[in-house]
């Protein structure tokens, strides 16, 4: 019965989040148990190009350290925000939110080209965090009962708390100023007067995924701000 309630759970995940994190949960373990290390799975661009290993441009998004609070804390969080958008404003829009990933990872990829970032998948994190936050900006917010606080001041929270921990915020940063580009493109610049949604998710993506779902109608920018001011107030 358990195995069976543990299976009904496991596909009970929506695909997207459910692939991802299966594939990061794997890679942790096969470096866990020695049989891949870290050296096989970093981003290098020189290893990419010239000795064409592809892979790392993907692995890089798989691997958040070894085994630890860190790790456990990052991949709970990468799990429970990227269920949370699927099965939120992407719900019914599987070909949109793979688009997301491939727009974000593209970004991410292109600063660690000139960055030397060895890892993204804590950047890619905090992106799919901003996103949600911005999407949900009425959203009250507990961090370890600590802190209260509104949705949209969740990326800045975790910045901080990775800060206490002794890490670089460099990539907590681009996670957020990748998670804010997208949410631009897609929330707030389409309905600027004069604006138009730039960010086009392919046709064979769209075949591939066919959906009858509306689309996503965000909260409008300034009731947005309008709200967190006086909430902050």
């Amino acid at each position: 019965m358990a195995q069976r309630g543990f299976a009904a759970e496991y596909w009970g995940i929506p695909a997207v989040t459910r692939a991802y994190t299966t594939a990061c949960a794997i890679t942790t373990a096969a470096v866990q148990l020695e049989l891949l290390t870290p050296f096989q799975l970093y981003f290098n661009p020189e290893l990419i190009f010239r000795r064409l290993q592809v892979w790392r441009v993907v692995t890089t998004f798989l691997f958040f350290g070894p085994l630890g609070f860190s790790c456990v804390f990052n991949m709970i969080f990468l799990y429970r925000y990227c269920r949370m958008l699927e099965e939120g404003s992407f719900r019914g829009r599987t070909a949109d939110f793979i688009f997301m990933f491939l727009f974000g990872g593209f970004l991410m990829t292109l600063f660690g080209l000139f960055a030397s970032l060895f890892f993204l998948g804590q950047a890619f994190t905090i992106m799919l965090v901003y996103i949600w936050s911005r999407r949900n900006p009425y959203t009250r917010m507990n961090f370890f009962g600590l802190l209260n606080f509104q949705a949209p001041f969740l990326p800045w929270v975790l910045m901080g708390f990775s800060l206490l921990l002794g890490n670089s915020v460099i990539i907590d940063l681009l996670g957020i100023a990748v998670g804010h580009v997208y949410y631009f493109l897609e929330d707030v610049f389409p309905n600027q007067p004069g604006g138009k949604k730039l960010l086009l998710t392919p046709g064979f993506l769209r075949s591939l995924w066919r959906s009858s779902q509306q689309p996503f109608l965000p909260v409008p920018y300034f009731v947005m701000c309008y709200w967190i001011c006086n909430e902050g107030a």
